[in-house]
């Protein structure tokens, strides 16, 4: 046996919390890290009921405190955190965080950054932005976070087609096939590098 201990994950998520689930089934087989945490601006988001499920705590966080107070570094210090996965988390990380977690955070986005990035680029809108543009691929950018949106060093990406009868729907699905399959893969790999 090694030393090392297994890496504490917090998710950062505001909707569903599809891809926190996918991240949690393929950590709860792993050595490398585990989801101790997950976090929400949303008190109804899905992810919550994903947590609860899974007998992960919650922390339900207040835009107050997030952007103008301790950013609840204190919370996550005190869950021990070792890395920050933002899954569909609509609010821009403060930079309290980001100086305590730089480079340990990271972010999926739906498209192939640098193109439809940025403030309000989240889910369908940036679907939407694809289809809009005539793009002939889109696919996923996994990268880290910085103080800005959409703009930290890539990490992955990889890509897929988009269809000329494609809707945001089936564009969409696409999309989410590809975060099941990399994303846990991606940051897996990340802590390892890192251990």
């Amino acid at each position: 046996m090694t030393s090392q201990h297994k890496k504490n994950i917090a998710i950062f998520a505001s909707g569903t919390g599809t891809n926190a689930a996918n991240i949690i089934q393929y950590f709860s087989e792993k050595q490398t890290a585990t989801v101790v945490l997950i976090v929400s601006n949303n008190p109804g988001a899905g992810v919550l009921k994903i947590a609860e499920a899974n007998n992960i705590p919650a922390l339900i966080i207040q835009k107050e405190k997030f952007f103008k107070g301790d950013a609840y570094v204190p919370e996550l210090k005190n869950a021990q955190i070792d890395f920050i996965v933002l899954a569909g988390f609509l609010w821009k990380i403060p930079s309290l965080i980001i100086n305590e977690y730089r480079n340990n955070i990271i972010n999926i986005h739906p498209a192939l950054l640098p193109k439809f990035g940025g403030k309000g680029m989240y889910g369908n809108f940036v679907h939407e932005a694809v289809l809009s543009a005539k793009e002939k691929e889109s696919g996923i950018t996994i990268h880290f976070v910085d103080e800005l949106y959409d703009n930290g060093k890539t990490i992955f990406q990889t890509s897929c087609p988009v269809y000329e009868n494609d809707t945001t729907e089936t564009l969409a699905k696409r999309i989410h096939e590809l975060e099941y399959k990399y994303f846990p893969k991606v940051i897996e790999e990340l802590i390892e590098k890192k251990s």
